[in-house]
């Protein structure tokens, strides 16, 4: 392995090309045509253009691989998200003559397949939840009908991860609308818009196990807890777990790692796990057949590189010459924890949405046991067609005290200085803050439920910080704006059509649209996906007008006011 094309983008293909650097490996990166400016392209030794734009470019295996045959690449890391699970992609790069960093495509199609990993957890005695799939709207409504009464079940796209192609159920009139959303969602993110359904629980917490293998033998490299997560996507997560007891966490890894040995795994994997709260009692939820984005607290607690690990099995190197096996694999040291920074502002319903810019100040915290990962930088402009995660801040604490180690990663956040954007940085500062995160009081539901309260306390933080500012230097906020004014999404009632456009945020706050038209607040710059309205319809205030895609999410735009579409 001499050459490496990264097929991914941002923090990720930033992190991987440093790995292989280390290794003596030149690195290709790859770019979409809007996303030539993203900071992964001055890492690598050498980029490459796609033809497309916006995510689907990145989807697109035939031109990557013949981009990577073009550079003369003789490996190709996926990363995560993207192609990072899709077995055709495995099996065209090794067609290829080229190395694909990860495991076999037969093994990507097994656990990538979220219906074909439950069917291979029930065969390895892993307890699962109720579940059927692939299933359409019909099989879906058959299953929630047979559940017992009172109990909700979720959505899920058999493909990809990261919460994307995920609708918790709570009545049969849902249905239909969460399939329609989800399947959207899958199929832009993932390009496979197929689904299942799974019970769903509700008092639970979220714990995975990372496991590495070489074809041979595998290893746990202990696990993770990342129950803080909103609407379905983590944004917190910790190594090790602080939750479970030492009986618990042996059967959670056990499982864990009879799974791997089932499919004689190579490289990296994690085994995603629900533990409910009340119970106690386990069950297995996904195999995430690659490099994860919180493989980060992993190498912390324990002093690894996991990409340098899984480049060095994918050129032939054995656990052993590593010195993996499991009789290898240190306790792990104190705690770590990672926020994840996102591009978004909060509604004052407590919704979120994503946002977007200019950057003008983006400065990380630095610091003993304080690590981030990013693509950012000032002067970088944003896009909407990616993902909403700019920065990952990883605190690592030595202590055995869970509590000291949440201290360090909020005084750690706290020193993050990001402007031009809205981000959820205030709100990670005050979650942290939470006197039940503190005590460990929290399920997978915690954030949902109490994120009015934890958005009143991120606003009171920031109204404090503002007052200190102006007592501290008043001039430097003469002229200032506070908050950022929302895109516009104008609505067209001519041309024989209803036809909605974004058009970028202006300084006054409004901008001039067309005669018989109505300007509409959008949550974001995007692309219009589907119309809720044609000719002749009746629009009232809080109606969908139109369903937006950016950052891989689906955003509706509804009117202000109330009218008739011409």
């Amino acid at each position: 392995m001499r050459r490496l094309l990264i097929a991914n983008r941002g923090e990720i293909a930033i992190r991987i090309a440093r790995s292989a650097a280390e290794l003596g490996l030149q690195t290709i990166g790859i770019h979409s045509q809007d996303d030539a400016q993203s900071m992964h392209v001055q890492v690598v030794d050498e980029a490459v253009s796609l033809a497309g734009r916006g995510p689907r470019a990145y989807l697109d295996i035939d031109e990557i691989v013949a981009k990577a045959i073009q550079a003369g690449a003789d490996a190709v890391h996926p990363g995560y998200g993207f192609l990072s699970e899709n077995a055709r992609f495995a099996e065209a790069v090794t067609a290829a003559g080229m190395i694909f960093v990860g495991p076999s495509a037969q093994t990507l199609s097994t656990f990538g397949d979220k219906v074909s990993a439950r069917s291979l957890a029930q065969t390895c005695n892993a307890p699962v939840l109720a579940g059927v799939g692939p299933t359409d709207k019909v099989g879906a409504t058959a299953f929630f009908a047979a559940l017992p009464l009172g109990a909700a079940m979720m959505v899920k796209a058999v493909s990809g991860g990261g919460g994307r192609g995920m609708r918790l159920v709570l009545t049969a009139a849902e249905i239909e609308d969460a399939f329609a959303r989800a399947a959207s969602e899958a199929g832009a993110a993932f390009g496979d818009a197929s689904l299942y359904v799974e019970q769903y629980l509700p008092n639970a917490r979220h714990v995975e196990v990372q496991i590495i293998g070489d074809g041979v033998d595998v290893s746990h490299l202990w696990e993770r807890e990342c129950t803080l997560q909103r609407r379905h996507q983590k944004i917190v997560e910790v190594a090790p777990s602080p939750s479970l007891d030492d009986n618990l966490r042996r059967e959670i890894l056990d499982t864990a790692v009879r799974l791997g040995k089932a499919t004689a795994y190579r490289g990296l994997c994690t085994m995603e796990f629900l533990v409910d709260a009340d119970s106690q009692r386990f069950y297995f939820l996904e195999a995430n057949a690659r490099l994860q984005v919180e493989h980060t607290v992993t190498e912390a607690v324990l002093g690894l590189d996991l990409v340098a690990a899984q480049l060095q099995i994918a050129g032939g190197t054995t656990l052993a010459a590593l010195r993996l096996t499991q009789a290898d694999i240190p306790a792990p040291r104190g705690f770590a924890i990672q926020s994840r920074i996102n591009l978004e502002t909060f509604a004052a319903d407590g919704s979120v949405r994503p946002s977007g810019g200019l950057l003008t100040r983006f400065e990380m915290p630095m610091g003993p046991g304080v690590r981030t990962d990013t693509y950012g930088c000032a002067g970088y402009q944003t896009n909407p067609a990616f993902d909403s995660l700019i920065a990952k801040i990883i605190c690592h604490s030595h202590s055995p005290r869970y509590d000291e180690a949440l201290r360090k990663a909020r005084r750690a956040l706290g020193e993050a200085k990001i402007e031009g954007v809205a981000t959820n940085l205030g709100f990670l500062i005050a979650l942290l803050g939470d006197e039940r995160v503190m005590a460990n009081q929290i399920t997978t539901g915690f954030i949902d439920d109490n994120a009015a309260a934890i958005l009143g306390a991120a606003k009171d933080m920031a109204a404090k910080d503002m007052v200190q500012q102006s007592q501290a230097a008043p001039s430097a906020l003469a002229g200032a704006r506070v908050g950022a004014v929302d895109p516009l999404a104008v609505l067209d009632h001519g041309r024989g059509g209803a036809a909605l456009t974004t058009v970028a945020p202006t300084i006054a706050g409004a901008k001039q649209t067309p005669p018989g038209t109505v300007a509409v607040k959008a949550p974001m710059q995007g692309t219009v996906i589907n119309y809720g309205v044609s000719p002749g319809d009746q629009v009232w205030a809080g109606r969908t007008i139109a369903i937006l895609e950016a950052m891989k999410m689906e955003h509706e735009v509804r009117a202000d006011v109330s009218g008739t579409v011409r």
